[in-house]
Parts: C-alpha cells; structure tokens; sequence
C-alpha cells in the first residue's frame, strides 16, 4: 500500500481535521467537529505522517468531555499510517516507512490527515495487518508492556498469579497475551461480567476468567484460593476496590493501576507491605525523558510478536472513514463501559 499523494507533490499547507472547540457530550451535535487547519510544522526528531487508521481510547472520551481545549484541539493517541516528511535529526525511519505510535498527550492528535511525532515513541508497523487493526495497539501495548515488564517487573522466568481486572478492555485485551507469550509461567486471571467479554478473555489465552460484577475478592479468591502476586487495574476508583485488592493479595504483591480516582488510601496496604504503581504510558513523551526512545523499540518487539503470529489485534468494532460521525459513534462506544477490545476508525 502506498500514500495517497504523489511523493514528487510538495505537502500541502493545510489539512482536515477532527476535534472539539468547547466540551460538551457525546450526543450533542458538536461534541466532535471538521476544520481545516495548517499541517503541522515538524522538529528535528520528528515524523510527518499521512494517518490512515486511528483509534479511540478511554482518554479521548476524557479530554473531550472535560479539557479545555483551548481553541480548536484535535485528538487521537493512536494511530497507522506512511512517513511523507522527517525532520533533520531523524535516524529510526525513512519517508515511506510504515508506521504506528500513540503519541503524545500535550501536542496535537492523530484525528487530522497528517500528523507530526516524536520518531523515538513510534515503531514500525506490523506488517501482517492492515491499518485499522495495526492502530487499535499502540497506546495499549505501551501501557501493558510497561505496566508487566517496567513496573511490575516480569521475566520470561517469573512464576504466580496474576489478575487483569477488567480484562476484556483494549489494555486487558493485550496484557493477556503479552503476559502469555513473554511471561508463559504466569497464570493470567482475568475479570470480565458478561458471557461475551468472557468468551474474549478466554480467546485471549486467560487461564481463569472470573465475574467482577460481585465481591470480587470472594470471585478470585474461589480461583486463587492463596491469593494472587500481581494486580493490575483499570478500576481502582471504583468503591471499595483498594479493600478487595488488599483482601486478594498475597504479602509482598504488587498493584499497578491506570485510572484517576480523586482521592486513594491506600494504608490498608501496609499490613501486606504490598507495592502501589502507576502506569502512565505518555508519562516518557511529556516529560522528555532520556529513554523515550525505549516506547520505539517496544512497539517494534510487539510488531515482531505480532508478525510472528504470537500476538493479535485487538481491533473489534472497525469504522470507515475517519470524520466527525465515526468518531463520534467510536467515542460513544467507548464511553458507554462496554466497548470489548478496541473501536477503530479508518480510511480503509
């Protein structure tokens, strides 16, 4: 597949663009809006990519709904597409490569025709999938790869339980085969509460999956009668769920969580001495750190897992083509809880 411009064309000043000027929900008229606006102007280290394929996460509903956009912002923190332009410090990709990245949170997003980003949170993209499914992992991969392999340190040696809760979600959907494929000793449980979220986990490669709709310690624990070593959660706001994560927990275990409760005790962990992480995957673009460049060759070893048939997309609900009314019905999907896996909106 190639860009849908002619390579020996200069790029044009201005592009089409999909965001918000003002937050409103979901179903008013103008929660998403087109504009036309100027192609972004690249630094050294940066790529201009044609987007092809994006995806919508949790933290597009957040921003829509509550950051101020200050003008006219365009989201999107994943996406697929072709490099037409690089800056004049890049050494990772040449014009024409092939590629996907989540971005970074505090500069314009990939819902727009082209896109400027750091080369070293970018790898390349998988080769066996098409845009729409290649653009449904970037943001997800990077948040569980760091969360096992950064945070809660595992090895292609390590041995116990972990659980994924809220397993059958877009980082639940490729933790379980990360965990599977570069952890194989780990038993993986997952929660999910619904037959086909369940059924999902289970294609995913989960050893156990479990209902987190009731007393989730009493559901796990019927599984892990021990305890479990490792926690991950998407749900650590949710009452009550620190006093389950510590009832579940074995001594010496450990919690990585992603969301953004107001307010978190956590002394009850204590008694266990049991370890709280965070995983905040744009965390490395928004402060510059010196290994930014490790996002890239994460994204490159999941391509490799992917190409190899190891891993699989997680796209499960595909739209066509990128504009207000697909993202507006993506956003809705993932705003209502129940999205399984990823929505992914394309040009394909």
């Amino acid at each position: 597949m190639t860009s849908t411009r002619n390579p020996e064309q200069p790029l044009p000043s201005s592009m089409a663009a999909v965001g918000y000027s003002a937050n409103r929900p979901i179903d008013a008229p103008d929660a998403l809006i087109s504009s036309t606006i100027p192609v972004p102007k690249i630094g050294p280290h940066d790529l201009l990519v044609e987007v092809r394929a994006v995806s919508v996460n949790p933290v597009d509903v957040k921003q829509r709904a509550h950051a101020n956009p200050g003008g006219f912002r365009v989201l999107g923190y994943d996406a697929a597409g072709v490099v037409v332009a690089r800056g004049e410090s890049v050494t990772l990709f040449e014009e024409g490569a092939h590629v996907y990245y989540a971005g970074a949170i505090d500069r314009p997003g990939s819902n727009a025709h082209y896109q400027a980003v750091d080369e070293r949170i970018v790898g390349r993209k998988p080769a066996s999938l098409s845009w729409a499914d290649a653009a449904a992992l970037p943001l997800t991969a990077l948040t569980a790869y760091e969360a096992l392999f950064d945070k809660l340190q595992l090895t292609e040696t390590s041995s116990g339980t972990l659980l994924i809760v809220g397993a059958a979600g877009g980082v639940g959907s490729i933790m379980i085969q990360l965990a599977k494929v570069l952890a194989p000793r780990v038993r993986v449980i997952g929660t999910a509460s619904r037959p086909e979220t369940q059924d999902w986990v289970r294609s995913l490669g989960a050893d156990e999956v479990v209902d987190h709709a009731g007393d989730l310690a009493e559901n796990v624990l019927a599984a892990a009668p021990d305890g479990v070593d490792w926690i991950f959660t998407a749900a650590s706001a949710k009452p009550g769920a620190v006093d389950s994560y510590v009832r579940i927990a074995k001594p010496f275990g450990q919690i990585v969580a992603i969301d953004d409760p107001h307010h978190l005790d956590v002394v009850s962990l204590k008694g266990k001495a049991l370890s709280w992480h965070w995983e905040f995957m744009f965390a490395r673009s928004l402060r510059q750190t010196a290994d930014m460049i490790e996002q890239h060759r994460i994204l490159d070893r999941v391509a490799e897992l992917v190409d190899e048939g190891r891993v699989r997309t997680t796209a499960t609900e595909r739209l066509s083509p990128i504009g207000p009314q697909n993202l507006i019905a993506a956003h809705r999907i993932v705003e209502s809880g129940r999205a399984i896996g990823k929505v992914v909106v394309s040009d394909e």
